[in-house]
């Protein structure tokens, strides 16, 4: 078998089992009815509360959960994790060989552009423990998605794809929000409150609301010119998969920042949101 190990460094989630089941037994009882959701993919010091509230928003019920990252810009082909199984602190989570190849065909068909994932990548990774947690019966799709309007269209692909292999699917889009301050090089206004308050109310929130309201050309423009998403590619698959399912648009769950779970004020730091379809 040809496994996916892990490419990020410890520290990013907890390695064991038992220490995967403590963090997310406290929403063992949340309410699991949503077809897709959207998750933060930082450390899960910072955001692995709001991803555990988007993962286990998603009926249970699944075949095969679709993981959509990005980093990835315009122009980039789809990249599709081509192994036997990722490694997990439960041990193997088997890729759905059969749906993925279903996946890489339509997409050619379609005249989208695919590749092998064969990168250090966080924004799918870092989700995939809770994804065998909340999902242990379930295989799944590792898909990272460009952000061009194209990965709309995937997004549509995607059900159409589930519908022909008779599979009933789930779709994860993972991806922050806003990067401000210099480790990032975006500070266009500034640093202190004010900084964190114009990320909070304006720029993320803008993002968030153009999500809800399904503007998927929105979704891009606020990620690429306010740059308010690093993986809009992933949200507007998103947005693809609840538009052809009639899924409705999507709610908030919550919205935090990387600056709520650290005490001293910050220079810089990254939002996040969890949001449910």
């Amino acid at each position: 078998m040809h496994l996916r190990d892990y490419s990020l460094p410890a520290g990013w989630f907890p390695r064991d089992a038992q220490s995967v089941c403590a963090f997310l037994k406290e929403f063992d009882g949340n309410e699991r009815i949503s077809k897709a959701a959207i998750s933060p993919h930082a450390g899960w010091f910072y955001s692995g509360k709001l991803s555990a509230m988007a993962i286990s928003s998603l009926s249970p019920d699944a075949d095969t959960i679709v993981v959509l990252g990005g980093h990835l810009g315009g122009g980039s082909p789809a990249l599709f994790a081509m192994e036997d199984a990722a490694k997990t602190p439960f041990g193997k989570i088997e890729m759905d060989a059969e749906l993925r190849e279903i996946l890489i065909n339509d997409f050619d068909d379609a005249n989208l552009n695919c590749s092998e994932d064969r990168y250090r990548d966080n924004t799918i990774e870092v989700l995939l423990p809770m994804v065998h947690y909340f999902f242990p019966k379930a295989k799944i799709v590792w898909l990272r998605l460009p952000a061009e309007m194209e990965s709309f269209e995937s997004g549509k692909i995607m059900a159409e794809a589930a519908s022909k292999s008779g599979r009933d699917i789930r779709v994860i889009a993972s991806t922050d929000l806003t990067h401000y301050g210099s480790n990032y090089g975006f500070s266009p206004k500034g640093r202190g409150e004010n900084a964190l308050n114009w990320v909070r109310d304006t720029n993320d929130a803008g993002f968030i609301k153009a999500v809800q309201a399904a503007d998927a050309n929105e979704v891009l423009r606020r990620a690429e010119i306010e740059s308010a998403a690093c993986s809009a590619g992933a949200v507007l698959g998103a947005l693809g998969f609840a538009d052809s399912l009639g899924l409705g648009n999507a709610k908030l769950i919550k919205y935090a920042t990387s600056a709520d779970v650290v005490e001293e004020e910050q220079d810089s730091f990254v939002g996040y949101a969890a949001m449910k379809f």
